[in-house]
């Protein structure tokens, strides 16, 4: 029995500290940063608050008739009031849920056709500055965000203007996923078969609060690095992102350097072109962006999704793949490398970027 007492509290205080993981700002749906997640939350809050109201009527009414009626009190031979067949009390207890139900499925039903209005990213002439549509695709284990009103093609890192309706049109290019951004809503399944649709508000407010960056996940299992298939959000100004829209279509970086230079003829050289592109234009057919964009490679926070950014981590990930995104498609698909070309390659993927 101690023993059994014994690993019960060991649990207890595991959960206790697994509550405490996570050191990621506004990667909680408890802070939601926008129109979408707040709706979200209040649910969450409702159908809580009418749980725990359930949890404690029916606790108080198991105490009270274990006190009433216990056998200690009133005797082995004393037989309680049967109320078997009470039309009052049957009334009552089938009256009552329905109340509750209610109370938590009109706001749900209410909030669910308000987010699936998505009429506005499929006009024909709409304008990107009043209806922004982002594309987004889902593949083994990278997220890819086309803005087709603009012509501008990205990976990994989402970039969005703060207090405006962004709608997105989601699919997979491979297996189901599922795009999730914590604090702002979601989440909604990526398919192979159809295009999923919804949208997203990003507060200005909190996304300063949150140093301008969001967290994203895929929220549906989808093969051994399936939690390390993250990307970020990055929110900014209404102003910033028209910006920000400018210098991708006058996109151009040149190598600065000798290695970097040395770096991009050995990118051509080693046919990563056939996957990769570098230019935020890409032109290319759907079907023939089969790995991420790189475009913008130079100004990430992360390398791959998940790894800081730096030299260290880049150089891991062009020697070895596997070893920090398991199952990728790009393992065994170009040649070893030695140190010189990793050097070179690291290089010139650091000066890809859109500012100048």
């Amino acid at each position: 029995m101690f023993k059994k007492w014994r690993l019960m509290s060991l649990f207890a205080i595991l959960a206790l500290v697994l509550t405490g993981c996570g050191g990621e700002p506004f990667l909680s749906t408890l802070k939601p940063a926008g129109e979408v997640a707040e709706k979200q939350y209040y649910l969450m809050i409702l159908s809580t608050l009418i749980m725990v109201v359930v949890v404690l009527v029916v606790s108080f009414i198991f105490i009270f008739v274990i006190l009433k009626y216990r056998r200690s009190r009133l005797g082995n031979d004393h037989m309680p009031k049967q109320i078997e067949g009470s039309h009052k009390l049957e009334i009552l207890w089938t009256v009552i849920p329905i109340i509750l139900l209610l109370i938590l499925a009109v706001p749900v039903v209410s909030d669910t056709f308000d987010l699936g209005k998505t009429k506005a990213m499929d006009k024909k002439n709409r304008d990107p500055e009043k209806t922004l549509v982002v594309n987004v695709r889902a593949s083994l284990y990278w997220w890819e965000f086309e803005y087709p009103d603009y012509g501008i093609v990205t990976s990994q890192e989402l970039v969005v203007p703060t207090d405006k309706r962004v709608y997105f049109k989601l699919k997979a290019s491979d297996i189901k996923h599922s795009f999730w951004v914590p604090a702002v809503g979601g989440k909604i399944d990526t398919n192979t078969e159809n295009e999923n649709k919804f949208y997203l508000t990003f507060d200005d407010k909190k996304s300063k609060d949150a140093g301008g960056y969001f967290y994203g996940k895929c929220a549906e299992l989808c093969g051994p690095s399936h939690a390390l298939m993250d990307f970020k959000v990055k929110a900014v100004s209404k102003d910033q992102f028209q910006k920000w829209v400018n210098d991708m279509k006058h996109y151009k970086s040149k190598p600065k350097t000798d290695l970097a230079v040395q770096g991009e003829k050995l990118f051509k050289e080693k046919n990563c072109l056939s996957c990769h592109a570098t230019q935020p234009n890409d032109n290319r057919a759907e079907a023939a962006r089969t790995a991420p964009n790189l475009a913008t490679f130079g100004e990430r926070t992360r390398v791959a999704g998940v790894k800081d950014f730096n030299d260290q981590n880049i150089k891991a990930w062009l020697k070895d793949p596997e070893s920090i995104k398991p199952g990728n498609k790009m393992t065994g698909t170009y040649p070893a490398l030695n140190e010189q070309e990793i050097d070179a390659l690291t290089e010139y993927l650091k000066g890809l970027k859109s500012k100048k």
